[in-house]
């Protein structure tokens, strides 16, 4: 707004300052998601449900049905009446809307759209408050059942063992663009995803910045290097085919049949990750897929004078090469070939 110099004297804060405010800030939110390779197709702005007076048809449409009425000033969300313990503030005596109101808005303009199936992912602070939204819709006519509400356990940075105390007051916090450039994208992206959301996340940096078997995501990416390795060694490009021939009888040590059977799992757990919701699922298993494959390594020379069986190791070591890549992909991490 430099460039404006004197001309915005007197500008009201709504005005110029509050759109430029949001496009820097939107821009930026924008650029932190991309960098985790998250896109939105579209952003929602709240307050275009008030320019339309789609709040108060909300309030209008309860009060219609017997569910809202005045007390202390306030108006009131008759919950009770729906089964829900008590009743709940929808707009303060100042005339503010609380949380409830827009929400019950926002997802009654997403009916209106057409959606079939509507999933929100809240923080723990909001657990009190969905059951309230999901009410209301279901009194304002409106199939509750699809939409499916996740909630999201806080996440606690560690450092050196230690809690890092944060407070928004205090301007004491780090950003998500300070973790991703302190450890890199892929062990945000990775750290968020291995732990079911139901369970309070510890990120340690101190873990996630080793280069070691400790890092669950070094230990994965290390897998499909090594496969890589050997494939080069073999001749063979790493994302290349499978040997068009191999015999898989001779696969038959504990080692190879314990890789194969966890390979064999694969198309199950992405079914069971998204009928679950639960990516975290996904990371539990191919971390088992790493392990299996380090025991085959360990366990089994893969190129060897045995032309045959090279021939059917190699082709199991791209099987689980294919397995990670893909169970990578899907996660948004990198599958280096060289490490």
């Amino acid at each position: 707004m430099e460039s404006d110099g004197d001309r915005l004297r007197g500008e009201p804060a709504e005005g110029k300052f509050k759109e430029q405010a949001e496009t820097e800030i939107f821009a930026d939110i924008k650029k932190t998601l991309g960098s985790l390779g998250i896109v939105f197709r579209s952003f929602y702005n709240e307050n275009w449900l008030y320019e339309q007076g789609k709040i108060w048809e909300v309030v209008d449409e309860l009060r219609t049905k017997g569910l809202a009425y005045d007390s202390e000033g306030a108006v009131w969300f008759r919950t009770s009446a729906l089964g829900l313990e008590k009743d709940k503030v929808i707009v303060k005596s100042t005339g503010e809307p609380t949380y409830r109101l827009p929400d019950i808005a926002y997802h009654r303009e997403k009916f209106r759209r057409g959606y079939d199936l509507m999933i929100d992912v809240f923080g723990a602070d909001h657990i009190a408050t969905f059951p309230d939204v999901l009410a209301a819709l279901k009194a304002l006519g409106l199939d509750e059942r699809r939409v499916t509400v996740l909630i999201h356990q806080f996440v606690t940075i560690l450092q050196d063992g230690e809690v890092v105390k944060m407070s928004t007051r205090k301007a004491n916090f780090i950003t998500l663009d300070e973790l991703i450039a302190e450890v890199g994208a892929d062990v945000v992206r990775y750290f968020f995803l291995m732990r079911t959301i139901s369970s309070h996340l510890n990120f340690d940096l101190g873990l996630a910045k080793k280069h070691s078997d400790e890092n669950p995501v070094y230990y994965l990416q290390y897998a499909h290097a090594r496969i890589c390795s050997i494939l080069r060694y073999a001749g063979e490009a790493p994302a290349g085919e499978a040997p068009a021939a191999f015999d898989p009888v001779l696969l038959s040590s504990p080692a190879e049949t314990d890789l194969i059977k966890t390979l064999l799992l694969f198309p199950e757990t992405v079914e069971s990750c998204a009928l679950s919701y639960e990516p975290h699922r996904l990371a539990d298993y191919l971390q088992g897929v790493a392990t299996a494959f380090h025991r085959f390594y360990h366990e089994c020379r893969v190129v060897t004078d045995d032309a045959p069986l090279t021939r059917s190791r190699l082709s199991l070591s791209h099987a689980a090469r294919c397995v990670l890549r893909n169970g990578f992909d899907i996660l948004g991490i990198s599958a280096p070939e060289q490490m």
